[in-house]
């Protein structure tokens, strides 16, 4: 008996979630938000960036191994709404990042001459179309999509010194595609937006060294950024 009573109790509780969630009935929170033409917010975020390494010849992916971190993201949002099913979004950010490559020569006998500490900071700037679906209650589910453009602080492109030296060097723009999906929570104050998102980047990154023979580039025929951003957008 004590089971069923516990059963019934977490059926009704579910019931009534259920109701509360997807009932048409429900009191939604700032219901003319969407209205204006523009709106405002600013963005907070982790980020995890790769490289994508393709090499000349029968060279395999393992030459370079790729140890990703966790960085951040900070940055503002700027929404034109096109209609209740469209908006147009530029999202100004800086990204903090690293990643970290070992070179797997038999010829490197040292850390020094193997690895390679790759700190980036980036001004990334997306424009972006958002398709969302009808809003449900207090949350509204969306996908979005579009191009990018960055500008790597840290790229050391017209560092004369190269990875002899122990400089890692990458050019200073690359532009990207990205897609991704979230859902927009209404709450009672303002509108809170979690969203994860993929990066692409669209061209080789890779400043070659000096010495076309190379241990660390001469085999590299493209290296290219690929990263994950999970924002947290407040409105």
């Amino acid at each position: 008996m004590k089971k069923f009573f516990i059963l019934f109790a977490v059926l009704v509780c579910t019931q009534e979630m259920s109701a509360q969630l997807f009932s048409k009935e429900k009191v939604q929170n700032l219901q003319n938000f969407d209205k204006p033409r523009f709106s405002w917010g600013y963005i907070l975020g982790l980020n995890s960036y790769d490289f994508n390494f393709d090499y000349t010849g029968d060279f395999e992916d393992e030459d370079i191994i790729v140890d990703k971190t966790i960085g951040f993201s900070v940055g503002l949002l700027g929404n034109m709404r096109i209609n209740d099913y469209l908006d147009l979004r530029l999202e100004p950010m800086v990204t903090f990042t690293r990643r970290d490559l070992t070179f797997n020569n038999p010829l490197f006998t040292s850390q020094f001459e193997s690895f390679r500490e790759v700190k980036s900071t980036y001004v990334h700037i997306p424009l972006l179309l958002k398709i969302s679906t009808k809003r449900l209650n207090n949350f509204k589910p969306f996908i979005v999509g579009g191009i990018s453009t960055s500008i790597n602080l840290s790229s050391n492109e017209d560092n004369p010194d190269d990875n002899n030296s122990g400089e890692f060097r990458m050019k200073t723009n690359t532009n990207y595609f990205e897609v991704g999906f979230g859902v927009d929570l209404y709450l009672y104050y303002f509108k809170f937006t979690p969203s994860i998102r993929g990066v692409f980047a669209m061209s080789d990154e890779l400043v070659k060294d000096n010495d076309p023979n190379s241990l660390y580039t001469s085999t590299i025929d493209k290296m290219s950024t690929r990263g994950i951003f999970i924002n947290f957008t407040f409105q």
